[in-house]
């Protein structure tokens, strides 16, 4: 039975572990909002998670991020937070393998796992702001986003 407990509060690490380090900071009006990448194929290295302000403009360009976090890897889900205002936001994953900061693709395709925020599809090229966008609720919130793997 103790052994049962003890593998049960394994599973739940990466969420203890992201509510320790969240980032940005809480009071003034900010809610907690928990991220998680499901999916993750491998505990190799980090996983970046970035939000994005509620400005279509913003997203995924460079320098348009809000905040970014990266956190080590866990294999299945790895998990981060983020203190934010109640409102909208889109964000960006993926896992950086290798450790070197940088989203790694090949001419036509990712080298790396990716996701978006609602899972926005990617079939053809990047999703659009509104297909990633969410909205923040004042009690906070979980957004899980499944990470995509092109190999």
């Amino acid at each position: 039975m103790i052994r049962m407990l003890l593998l049960a509060g394994l599973a739940l690490a990466p969420t203890a572990v992201a509510a320790e380090n969240c980032t940005g900071t809480p009071g003034g009006g900010a809610v907690r909002l928990l991220v998680q990448a499901t999916g993750v194929h491998s505990a190799d290295g980090e996983v970046a998670f970035t939000v994005y302000p509620d400005d279509k403009r913003r997203f995924l360009a460079k320098g348009g991020k809000l905040l970014r976090v990266r956190v080590p890897a866990r294999g299945g889900t790895t998990a981060a937070c983020f203190w934010l205002r109640p409102g909208g936001y889109a964000i960006a994953q993926y896992h950086d393998e290798n450790g070197d900061h940088d989203f790694n693709r090949t001419l036509w395709a990712p080298k790396e796992g990716f996701g978006f925020s609602n899972d926005a599809p990617t079939s053809i090229g990047l999703p659009s702001f509104a297909a990633a966008r969410f909205v923040l609720p004042a009690g906070g919130a979980t957004v899980r986003m499944q990470m995509r793997y092109r190999r």
